[in-house]
């Protein structure tokens, strides 16, 4: 079997690749190998940006190999220990100080969807994405903070429209509720996904760390919390290497070139 994810370099970008098509479900050791990457991706300074994408055109995943957990449906115990791991690592990949970038085509269902609900943008093909959490089908809900995530997302009741009523949406559909971010041909998907990282990780890395902090936790917070952390983001950065190259690029007529 090929290695899942499999990982790839460009530079300043990361490119995890779900590697068992075609449909590229989430297996147990699927989700050991990427909580270990998770591990190291966020510990290595060379990297700036990640990609999240899938093997082959026909679908990102369909989600959680339920074959995998039939045995423990009676077991609490091994299934919170199941459920528990992939809440942390979806937390470490949402509060990671790096932008992760998710690309959502053909199926992407169930956890096929909490995990790029986890990532900082979500790009989605034009045609022939089926997205969604359709768990009341099986006679169950999601587990991996779907409904957490996808309100917070979409806003309270279109979460419990999509839910309850275990819809699918397109990619021009998730668009229109601001579920994803772009849409692009699948054909040119990845491409843009990749252009995307490579955009971002140009960016002045410790204002970006910042920025993420800020703002991935400010449903948690007042207005006066997240005005506190933006004006620690403001001294912090100030007085960084990259704010003055970016102040004399901007009195020199340049574009800057962030370290």
């Amino acid at each position: 079997m090929n290695e899942s994810p499999a990982v790839e370099r460009r530079g300043k970008v990361a490119i995890l690749t779900i590697n068992d098509p075609p449909h590229n479900p989430m297996s147990m050791a699927f989700m050991d190998r990427l909580e270990s990457l998770v591990t190291d991706i966020a510990a290595d300074p060379a990297i700036r940006a990640v990609v999240l994408t899938a093997a082959g055109d026909k679908n990102f995943s369909v989600g959680m190999n339920l074959k995998e957990i039939s045995g423990s449906l009676g077991d609490r115990e091994a299934l919170d220990a199941i459920f528990d791991q992939r809440l942390r690592v979806l937390a470490a990949i949402e509060n990671m100080d790096k932008p992760w970038i998710a690309t959502l085509f053909g199926n992407c269902l169930g956890g096929g969807l909490e995990l790029p609900l986890a990532c900082h943008f979500r790009l989605a093909a034009q045609d022939g994405a089926r997205i969604g959490l359709p768990e009341l089908h099986l006679g169950t809900v999601p587990a991996w903070g779907g409904s957490a995530r996808l309100a917070r997302r979409v806003g309270r009741d279109r979460a419990i429209d999509l839910i309850l009523r275990a819809k699918t949406l397109s990619g021009p559909e998730a668009l229109g509720i601001g579920l994803v971010t772009e849409v692009w041909p699948n054909a040119e998907l990845k491409h843009h996904a990749v252009e995307l990282a490579e955009e971002l990780a140009a960016m002045p890395r410790l204002a970006v760390a910042t920025m993420l902090r800020c703002l991935v936790t400010s449903d948690e917070k007042t207005l006066a919390e997240s005005l506190r952390d933006e004006r620690d983001a403001v001294h912090a950065t100030l007085s960084s290497p990259d704010a003055a190259e970016g102040l004399s690029a901007f009195v020199e007529k340049r574009r800057p070139v962030f370290g």
